[in-house]
């Protein structure tokens, strides 16, 4: 492990002083949210920094909130152990508090943050189909404005989303959902924790009527293409993805483990949400 270079470090107390930061500062800098990725970065993959800006000391970052029409707010350094464990979370999107749980160990999900984890953009992001599903957005702050966009349009590659130098990802918003909406998030993974997906199958249903008669289904997909993605063809689930053979499975077994788990999460999904219930429980369920 290489000894970091010396770099400046700031704290701002507002998204204004961040970004005016970035602009007095120039080139070199990185934003600091709970530090899971850049601190390895810096520690083992050469990232040498000229400059951080811890965004912790803005407040105005932290927080779930439920508006009057039902939709969510979630600021950007809001912790996975945070969404994990919310009762608002548990309560409306059971599937998004157990995705959160699904990432790393508890001590890395009491310092990650959703909004490092989106701007980090890992194709194997286990909340990132979660929030897709949602509809979720992402609200960006620039020192010329905000913006608001889609989060399967934040998304450009393996790392990279929109995010210009300077800007901040401010929140995460999640719309209105039907109130019979119910979702569902498998991960496949041979270790049972602390493993990245193989692939990773969020699907939301609206089934309506005692035969559970399907009104609308959405799904989405990780670890399976250059970014997280959301599939608007649902019979075409596994032609639109991606994936690539690697040390941890092949194209081909990732190809079908979409076609398996996708099928596996709607089941779930129809029959409802059973708390505490491990992601390999819920996997492995079967239906007559």
């Amino acid at each position: 492990m290489k000894r970091p270079e010396p770099f400046e470090v700031f704290q701002p107390v507002s998204i204004p002083e961040a970004c005016e930061l970035f602009r007095k500062h120039g080139p070199g800098g990185h934003f600091l949210a709970g530090g899971t990725d850049l601190v390895i970065a810096i520690k083992e993959k050469g990232l040498v920094p000229r400059y951080v800006v811890d965004l912790k000391k803005i407040p105005s970052l932290t927080g779930i909130r439920e508006a009057s029409d039902g939709s969510l707010t979630i600021g950007a350094l809001t912790t996975m152990r945070e969404i994990e464990t919310a009762p608002l979370i548990r309560r409306k999107y059971p599937f998004l508090a157990q995705s959160a749980a699904e990432v790393g160990s508890i001590q890395i999900r009491n310092r990650a943050t959703i909004g490092g984890n989106m701007a980090n953009a890992t194709p194997s992001a286990d909340v990132a189909p979660a929030l897709l599903i949602l509809d979720a957005r992402v609200k960006i702050s620039r020192s010329d404005g905000e913006k608001i966009v889609l989060l399967e349009e934040f998304f450009i590659g393996p790392g990279k989303t929109i995010i210009q130098q300077g800007d901040v990802l401010t929140e995460i918003l999640i719309p209105p959902t039907p109130p019979d909406f119910c979702g569902e998030y498998i991960k496949f993974s041979p270790r049972e924790m602390m493993d990245l997906a193989y692939v990773g199958v969020a699907v939301g249903v609206v089934a309506e009527g005692a035969r559970k008669r399907c009104r609308d289904a959405r799904i989405a997909l990780c670890a399976v293409s250059p970014t997280p993605i959301r599939t608007r063809k649902a019979e075409e689930t596994s032609n639109e993805c991606k994936p690539i053979s690697d040390v941890r499975s092949s194209a081909a077994y990732r190809k079908e483990m979409v076609r398996v788990n996708t099928r596996r999460a709607l089941l779930n999904a129809a029959a409802g949400y059973v708390d505490n219930l491990s992601w390999t429980a819920r996997r492995d369920r079967r239906y007559s």
